[in-house]
């Protein structure tokens, strides 16, 4: 280690609160963290107590300094509040409707739900199921938001007009309890790292399937949590991965790390570039854990179509990987 390289390390270390070849209660700082996120280290700052008080879950909005000065929203900045955003609309819902089947729901609605992307596109509609929580875009309109940041698990429908080819941009968000942390009280422990995931489906007029979630879309990690040794996360290429760090749960993970990254500019917007973005991961619906939601198992008909069966897909690491971005081009 050169000497500018190892004041470098130091000054990151010290500023985390730690000296070099020390720990603090489990978080390990002996080894340099050579990546591109901004490093944060121990719980957030509440900013937004609840912003679902009829969830099972307190879905809270906290702020974090990072060691280069840059402030950060865990788990992520959302539109939930923001009313020129239009919420999805219910298929699954136990604070809303909670119907018996797609169809039933797709009639229930009136049309005003339809948001127009084009005026002379067709009627496209997607059926999802988030864990935790979604915003979708087409084309860089905002079409529609998950009504449930985290828990009970609800599934939900948008519907937009469009002409074909279209792009379909979603923030995702595995929602946390411990703000900053990426951790929630599960399993019998206070310190537990949820996992995400995502599957959708989207047809035309025709009942028609024109996309499935699948490891044709593309998808980013932009915060990451928790991360109890800095020298295990790696990069390659614009892979960002968590997959050789710990994901067991802890007695106190108080002083873990959370990596940030900047949201590219346009990420929501058809003519973005993320041809240098990895690849979705896929996932089964048994390492997803949804055989008893029935938001989901209500619907296997749509999601688990033997002729078009979506897949859940996130990032590399579904467990910390905690804000993701995913996109595809319906051609």
């Amino acid at each position: 280690m050169n000497a500018i390289y190892q004041l470098a390390t130091l000054f990151v270390l010290s500023a985390l609160g730690c000296s070099a070849g020390s720990t603090s209660e489990g978080a390990v700082a002996s080894e340099p963290y050579t990546g591109t996120a901004s490093v944060t280290q121990g719980p957030a700052t509440t900013t937004v107590d609840n912003l679902f008080p009829p969830g099972i879950r307190i879905a809270g909005l906290g702020e974090i300094r990072a060691t280069d000065g840059t402030e950060w929203t865990v788990p992520a900045s959302v539109a939930f509040t923001d009313d020129a955003y239009p919420f999805a609309s219910d298929l699954h819902n136990v604070y809303g409707e909670a119907y018996p089947s797609a169809a039933v729901a797709v009639a229930a609605l009136d049309g005003s739900d339809i948001v127009e992307v084009e005026a002379d596109g067709e009627v496209i509609t997607g059926y999802l199921f988030g864990d935790n929580y979604f915003e979708l875009y087409v084309n860089g309109v905002a079409v529609g938001k998950d009504r449930v940041p985290f828990t009970e698990f609800n599934s939900s429908i948008v519907r937009f007009r469009v002409s074909r080819p279209f792009t379909i941009a979603m923030k995702l968000v595995d929602w946390e309890e411990n703000l900053g942390l990426g951790l929630e009280s599960n399993r019998g422990s206070a310190y537990h790292p949820g996992d995400g995931g995502v599957v959708a489906v989207f047809k035309d007029t025709s009942d028609d399937v024109v996309a499935v979630t699948g490891s044709n879309w593309k998808a980013q990690t932009f915060y990451t949590a928790p991360i109890r040794d800095l020298s295990c996360p790696t990069e390659t290429g614009s892979t960002r991965s968590s997959n050789d760090c710990s994901t067991v749960d802890s007695d106190n993970g108080e002083n873990y790390y959370g990596l940030h990254w900047e949201l590219d500019t346009g990420w929501e917007r058809e003519d973005f570039d993320d041809t240098s973005w990895p690849d979705a991961t896929t996932y089964t619906n048994e390492q997803i854990g949804i055989d008893n939601k029935p938001s989901y198992t209500d619907f296997t008909d749509v999601f688990d179509d033997t002729a078009n069966d979506a897949m859940f897909i996130w990032s590399t690491n579904v467990i910390l990987d905690n804000l993701v971005i995913a996109r595809y081009t319906v051609e």
